[in-house]
C-alpha cells in the first residue's frame, strides 16, 4: 500500500476524530483528503465526500437523539428544499457542466478547476465561523417556533446547491439558519442541523449512483474508519474541550483553503 494511501486512511479517522470532538467542521476535509492523498477527481471526490459526510452525520445524529436535541419537524421544513437541491443538483447540474467552461486567454478554466475553487471558498468561510466562534442566542430571544418559509426556500436551495456541487454538508450556513428562522436553541439547532446534512446528503449522494462508477469497498472502508473515529472522538471530548480545540482547527482549515486556491491558480496559470 502506498504511503500516499496510507496517510489518506489515517485522515479518515482523523476527520472522524475531529467530528466527534468539536461537534462538526472535520467533513470539509475530506474532499481535499480524496483529491490530494488519494487520488481522486474533484467531481468523484465530491460524490464521495457526500456519502461520507452524510453517514458521518447520521452516527453524530443518534447522540443528540438520545438528549432530546433533534426537532424532527423542524429538519423536514428545511430539509426538503435542501434535499430536492443536492439531488437536482448531483444528478443533473454537474453532469451538465461542461468539461472545459470558458477560456481565460490560452488557459482554459475546467470544471474541476471550478469546483476546487469554489470548495476552497467554502473551506475559508467556514473556518472564520469556526475561528470566531458561534454565540449562543439568549434565552430571550428563542420564542415561540415560527417558519418563515420563503427564506426557509431560499436558504435550503443555496444551502443544497453548494452541498452538491461541493460536497460539503454546510452546517455553518445551516445552524444560524435554524437559530434564526425557525427560533430553535443552539444546542437542538446543532442536532437538528446533523440530521438535516445526513438525510440531504445521502440522498444527494444517489444521484451520482447512475453517473459514475463507484468503488464501493473503498467508498465502505473510508466512511468506516471515519465512524470509529467519530467514537474515538466523542470518548476524547470527556477529557478535552471541543469547544477551545475549534478555533485552533479553524485555522487549519483556513491554510487548507488558502494552500487550495494558491495550487490551483499555480498549476493553471503557472
Amino acid at each position: 500500500m502506498e504511503i500516499l494511501t496510507v496517510l489518506g486512511y489515517i485522515a479518515a479517522a482523523v476527520i472522524g476524530i475531529s467530528l466527534g470532538l468539536i461537534g462538526g467542521g472535520g467533513s470539509i476535509l475530506t474532499v481535499p483528503v480524496l483529491v490530494y492523498l488519494l487520488g481522486s477527481d474533484p467531481v468523484e471526490a465530491t460524490a464521495y465526500s457526500l456519502f461520507i459526510v452524510g453517514l458521518s452525520s447520521l452516527v453524530g445524529t443518534g447522540t443528540y437523539f438520545k438528549k432530546g436535541l433533534v426537532n424532527v419537524k423542524t429538519a423536514v421544513v428545511f430539509g426538503l428544499p435542501s434535499i430536492a437541491a443536492v439531488y437536482a443538483t448531483r444528478k443533473f447540474l454537474v453532469p451538465s457542466i461542461p468539461d472545459v467552461m470558458f477560456s481565460m486567454g490560452d488557459t482554459p478554466i475546467t470544471k474541476d478547476l471550478g469546483i476546487m475553487v469554489l470548495f476552497a471558498a467554502l473551506m475559508i468561510a467556514a473556518s472564520i465561523s469556526m475561528i470566531r466562534g458561534r454565540k449562543t442566542p439568549k434565552v430571550e430571544d428563542v420564542g415561540e417556533q415560527k417558519f418563515n418559509y420563503p427564506l426557509i426556500i431560499v436558504e435550503g436551495i443555496v444551502v443544497g446547491t453548494l452541498t452538491g456541487l461541493v460536497g460539503a454538508g454546510g452546517g455553518f450556513l445551516i445552524i444560524p439558519a435554524l437559530v434564526v428562522l425557525s427560533k430553535l436553541p443552539m444546542k437542538e439547532a446543532v442536532g437538528t442541523s446533523l440530521l438535516i446534512i445526513a438525510t440531504k446528503s445521502l440522498i444527494g449522494f444517489t444521484g451520482d449512483i447512475g453517473n459514475m462508477d463507484i468503488d464501493w469497498i473503498f467508498l465502505l472502508i473510508f466512511s468506516g474508519i471515519a465512524v470509529i473515529g467519530i467514537f474515538m472522538g466523542s470518548a476524547l471530548s470527556n477529557k478535552v474541550s471541543g469547544e477551545k480545540l475549534k478555533p485552533a482547527f479553524g485555522w487549519f482549515v483556513l491554510i487548507m483553503g488558502v494552500y487550495i486556491m494558491i495550487e490551483r491558480a499555480i498549476d493553471t496559470f503557472g
